[in-house]
């Protein structure tokens, strides 16, 4: 089977989220036959030795830029596609199928990750820019959910809001839950400088849906109310918090840190929370069970799923509700159970994805 891959995301940002699900499928995929990679980059980089590029260049930090996706999307990639003879043409990134189907026995698949560009306020850094790239998403993912003959999503909780949004696709949607293999460290963990011996986490602080803004505000008064509330360690960019909320007593931003010293934050903390109002699946959350670290979740949506059952929830609307569970995990950690945690994530390591990229594949083939 040749199967081609949108190598896109992993070309413009290799450390995303998204990015690392490229990876893993990728992985997965070349067990079972002949990938084959797509990409724009500019004229010196190392993947145009890897994967199938257009002639002309385009910028790294770019190529999610109308113009950039058009020249793509419909000037390079159905020739592409047909002139690699592919069984199986997998678009990686919510959207980005060729604008026509070409050649008509090539099986298109949408790796459609969330829909909350069409759904929530998202991170631009104008309204008008929002509006317009709103528009431009809606029509790309309109096309693609169209011409796709399969639409696979990390959750339940995406496939019923693409369902909701898409009810004519219903029938193409399936699960693949996301890959979050179970590394464990095989050198002494090393935190980030400034990280205290106690603290609380959340990963990632970009997107509105995150929340963060008003997680920190009922930490603050949390922590003001007792003094055995631990220090906060965010790990993103501290423009993405408001002002007043950037020099906190207690409050500890960090970037730009390796893989190695996430592990070791995932590991080390009292608690990683996961406050958003949306998630399409909440890999932080599965990367800190791995290292057996206690985890509470906003309820909701996709991290209803991923989530173990006796984990703390809260809602992302009632502050209070949150500042009292937060004052009760200070006085009453959660209990230790390092295995326990570890075999909940291992549900989403390597072994599991493959099998499940193999049934959907099988699927869509019209294997048995």
């Amino acid at each position: 089977m040749r199967i081609g891959i949108d190598y896109r995301p992993v070309t413009a940002a290799p450390y995303s989220g998204i990015a690392r699900q490229v990876l893993a499928l990728e992985q997965a995929l070349q067990a079972v036959g002949e990938v084959q990679r797509f990409t724009a980059a500019p004229i010196d980089h190392p993947h145009r030795h890897i994967a199938h590029c257009p002639v002309s260049a385009s910028p790294v930090h770019g190529l999610h830029r109308p113009r950039e996706r058009v020249k793509f999307e419909l000037g390079f990639l159905p020739q592409a596609i047909k002139a690699s003879e592919l069984d199986v043409y997998i678009a990686t990134a919510n959207t980005g199928l060729p604008v026509w189907q070409t050649p008509p026995d090539t099986r298109y698949v949408l790796l459609l990750h969330d829909v909350f560009q069409l759904t929530m306020e998202n991170h631009h850094g104008s309204r008008l820019k929002a509006m317009v790239y709103r528009q431009i998403d809606r029509v790309g993912m309109s096309r693609s959910v169209a011409l796709a003959d399969a639409i696979w999503t990390p959750s339940r909780f995406t496939a019923s809001e693409v369902t909701r949004l898409f009810p004519q696709a219903a029938a193409k949607i399936a699960v693949l839950p996301n890959a979050v293999p179970s590394v464990l460290p095989t050198e002494p963990l090393i935190l980030p400088a400034g990280i205290p011996a106690q603290y609380w986490l959340v990963v990632g602080t970009r997107e509105p849906r995150k929340n963060i803004p008003w997680f920190v505000d009922a930490w603050q008064v949390a922590r003001q109310q007792q003094s055995k509330v631990p220090p906060l360690v965010l790990v993103g960019n501290i423009n993405d918090l408001p002002v007043p909320q950037r020099h906190l007593d207690g409050l500890i931003v960090v970037s730009g840190i390796s893989d190695a010293e996430l592990m070791a934050l995932y590991a080390r903390t009292a608690c990683l929370w996961q406050p958003s109002l949306a998630e399409g699946f909440g890999l932080p959350v599965i990367e800190a069970l791995a290292q057996g670290a206690p985890v509470a979740v906003a309820r909701g949506s996709a991290l209803d799923e991923i989530t173990p059952s006796d984990s703390p929830r809260f809602s992302p609307h009632d502050g209070e509700a949150l500042q009292r569970l937060m004052l009760d995990l200070a006085l009453t950690p959660q209990v230790e159970d390092l295995f326990a945690r570890q075999a909940w994530a291992a549900r989403f390591a390597m072994p599991a994805y493959s099998e499940r990229v193999g049934q959907l594949l099988a699927a869509l083939q019209g294997f048995t």
